[in-house]
C-alpha cells in the first residue's frame, strides 16, 4: 500500500512538473519574439510592474493551493469529506473578498508602488488578482484529491493564451502610439504584456470552473457517503482555514518580497541617489530580471511542482501519526528534486552564452545577460531545495519556520545589497550578489529546521557529493562538444551565428544528459529501484538493462 501510494505522489509529481516544464518552454518560446517587440526597456517597465503584482498576488492568494490542499487532504485522511468540502468554500469566500481588496488596492495606489513609466502597466494587472483567487482554490481543491492533471492543464492553457495575447497586445498597443517617442512605445508594449497574463489566468478560470461543474456530482456523492458524523460550523471552518492560509501567504510573501524590495533598493539608489537616467536602469533591470531571472526559473518550477505533489501526502501521514513515512516522503522529494537541480545548474552555468542567445538573441544585451545567467544559476539548486524544504514544514504543522527563514535571509541581502550599490560600482551584478546571498541563507536555515522538528538526516554522499561530480563532469562535457560542434559547422562554411548556435547546442544538451545520468547509475546515486518507481520505469528500466548501464 506504501508502495502504491508512493509511486501515486511520484505519477502526480511528474504530472504537475510535466506541465511546469511546457509552461516554462512556451514562456520562454513567447518571451524572445515580446522583447524583439518591445525591446530590453519595455522589458524593463513590465519587470518592475510584474514583481510588485507577484508580491501582491502572494499577499492576496497565490499559496491558497497549496494551504488548501494540506487542510483538505487532513480532513480526507480522516474521512470528514463533508467538512473538506466546507473548506473549500470558505476558501472560495475568502479569496473573493481578499482579491477584491487588493485588486482595488493595486490600481488606485500603482503610482506609489512603481517609477512613472510603470504605473499605466501595473493597472493592466488589477483584474487578475481576483480572478488568481477563484482560480488558486479550484486548482487546491483537486490537488486535495490527490490529482495534478487538471491543475496541469490549466496551467499549460494560461501560459498559451498569455503567449498569444501578450503579443498580438503588444504588438497592436504599440501601432497605436508608433508616430511617439520611444519609452511610451515600450511603456505601451508593456502593458499589452500585462493584458496577455491576465487574459491567461481567465481562460485557465474557465477551464476548471467547467471540470468542476462536471465533476461535482462526484464529490457531492462522497460528501453524502460521510459517516464521521463530524459538522462543523461554517464560521469555525472558514477560521481554521484563514489561520492555516495565512502562515503559507506571510511565508510566500516574504520569500518573493526579496525581488520587489530589491528592484525597489535598485531604482530608489541609482535614480535617486546616484542619477542615473530611468530608461538605463530600466534597460539594465529587464536584461536581469526577464532575461536571466526567467531562465534560471525554469528547473526551479520543477521543485515548485514536486512541492505542490507533494504536501497533501506528507500532511496526511503527519496528520495520522506516520513519522517514519513523513520522513520518507521528505527524503524522497529532496532526492528527487536535487537529481533535477544539480545538473540544471551545472548546464546553466556551462552553457550559458549558448543557451541565453537560442532563447534571448538580441546581440546587444548578450553579453551581460550570458554573465548574469552564469552566475545566477547556483541559485538553481538552493531555491530547489528551499521550495522543497518550506513544503515539508508546512505539511507538518510548522507554517511559521519558512517565514522565518525567509525573514532573515531577507534582512541580511537588503543590508548588503544598499551596502554595495551605494558604495561600489556593481549596479546589476549587486542584484546578482544578493540573489545567491538569499538563496543560500534560506536553504540552511530550513535545514536546520528540518533536522530539529523531523529528525531528518541527509545522505549527503548520495543526495550531494555524486550528483554534484556526475554534473560537474557533465558540464565539462557539453560544454566541449558545444564548442567542438560550432568549430566544425564554422569550418563546413555556415556564417549565420544564430544557427551554427543553435545547431551546436542541441547535441552538447544531449550529451548532457546522457553523461549525467549514465555517471549517476554507475556511481549508485540513481538504483534501478527507485527507476522503476518513475512513471515509465519499467520501459527505462528495460532500456537501460540493455544498454548495460545496470
Amino acid at each position: 500500500m506504501e508502495q502504491e501510494s508512493r509511486k501515486s505522489v511520484i505519477m502526480q509529481a511528474g504530472i504537475l512538473a510535466t506541465a511546469s516544464i511546457v509552461v516554462r518552454i512556451i514562456g520562454l518560446l513567447y518571451r524572445a519574439p515580446l522583447t524583439a517587440i518591445i525591446g530590453d526597456e519595455g522589458n524593463g517597465y513590465y519587470g518592475f510592474a510584474f514583481n510588485i503584482y507577484t508580491i501582491i498576488l502572494m499577499i492576496s492568494s497565490y499559496s491558497v493551493p497549496s494551504a488548501l490542499s494540506k487542510i483538505m487532504a487532513q480532513k480526507l485522511a480522516l474521512g470528514q469529506y463533508r467538512n473538506a468540502q466546507r473548506v473549500f468554500h470558505a476558501a472560495l469566500v475568502y479569496n473573493a473578498g481578499v482579491g477584491i481588496f487588493f485588486g482595488f488596492l493595486m490600481y488606485f495606489g500603482a503610482s506609489w508602488l512603481v517609477p512613472p513609466n510603470s504605473v499605466s502597466v501595473l493597472r493592466m494587472f488589477a483584474p487578475t488578482i481576483f480572478l488568481f483567487g477563484i482560480l488558486g482554490a479550484l486548482r487546491g481543491y483537486y490537488q486535495a484529491q490527490g490529482t495534478m492533471v487538471q491543475t496541469s492543464v490549466s496551467q499549460i492553457l494560461e501560459q498559451i493564451a498569455n503567449a498569444i495575447v501578450s503579443i498580438g497586445a503588444a504588438a497592436f498597443l504599440m501601432h497605436l502610439v508608433a508616430d511617439q517617442d520611444a519609452t511610451t512605445q515600450a511603456r505601451y508594449g508593456a502593458m499589452g504584456s500585462a493584458l496577455g497574463t491576465g487574459s491567461g489566468v481567465l481562460i485557465a478560470l474557465l477551464f476548471m470552473g467547467w471540470t468542476y461543474y462536471l465533476n461535482r456530482p462526484y464529490y457531492l456523492r462522497k460528501v453524502a457517503s460521510d459517516r464521521t458524523g463530524a459538522e462543523d460550523a461554517f464560521s469555525s471552518v472558514l477560521k481554521e482555514t484563514i489561520l492555516v492560509i495565512t502562515p503559507f501567504i506571510l511565508s510566500s510573501f516574504i520569500l518573493n518580497l526579496t525581488t520587489a524590495l530589491n528592484q525597489t533598493v535598485y531604482s530608489k539608489i541609482m535614480i535617486g541617489a546616484r542619477n542615473y537616467d530611468e530608461a538605463i536602469i530600466s534597460t539594465l533591470y529587464g536584461i536581469f530580471s526577464n532575461k536571466a531571472v526567467v531562465i534560471t526559473n525554469i528547473p526551479i518550477s520543477i521543485a515548485t511542482a514536486v512541492s505542490a505533489a507533494i504536501i497533501p501526502g506528507i500532511a496526511s501521514a503527519y496528520a495520522q501519526g506516520r513519522r517514519d513515512e513523513t520522513r520518507h516522503r521528505a527524503e524522497n522529494a529532496k532526492r528527487m528534486t536535487l537529481l533535477i537541480a544539480i545538473p540544471s545548474a551545472g548546464g546553466l552555468i556551462a552553457l550559458a552564452r549558448p543557451i541565453t542567445m537560442l532563447l534571448f538573441p538580441q546581440q546587444a544585451s548578450l553579453p551581460m545577460a550570458s554573465r548574469l545567467l552564469a552566475m545566477l544559476g547556483v541559485t538553481v539548486v538552493f531555491y530547489s531545495v528551499s521550495t522543497i524544504t518550506n513544503a515539508v514544514l508546512q505539511s507538518i504543522g510548522r507554517m511559521s519556520l519558512p517565514l522565518v527563514s525567509a525573514s532573515a535571509a531577507l534582512a541580511v541581502q537588503t543590508i548588503v545589497l544598499v551596502i554595495l550599490l551605494r558604495h561600489t560600482k556593481l549596479s546589476v551584478y549587486a542584484l546578482v550578489i544578493v540573489s545567491i546571498l538569499y538563496s543560500i541563507l534560506i536553504f540552511l536555515l530550513n535545514e536546520f529546521f528540518l533536522h530539529r522538528y523531523l529528525r531528518l538526516k541527509d545522505d549527503v554522499i548520495r543526495m550531494y557529493v555524486k550528483p554534484i561530480a556526475s554534473a560537474l563532469i557533465m558540464g565539462s562535457m557539453a560544454y566541449s562538444v558545444y564548442h567542438l560542434c560550432a568549430w566544425l559547422l564554422k569550418k563546413a562554411g555556415m556564417t549565420r551565428e544564430y544557427f551554427i548556435n543553435l545547431a551546436a547546442v542541441i547535441p552538447a544538451l544531449i550529451v548532457a544528459v546522457l553523461v549525467y545520468f549514465f555517471i549517476l547509475i554507475r556511481s549508485g546515486a540513481l538504483t534501478q529501484e527507485e527507476i522503476l518507481q518513475l512513471p515509465k520505469g519499467q520501459t527505462i528500466a528495460r532500456i537501460l538493462r540493455k544498454l548495460r548501464w545496470f
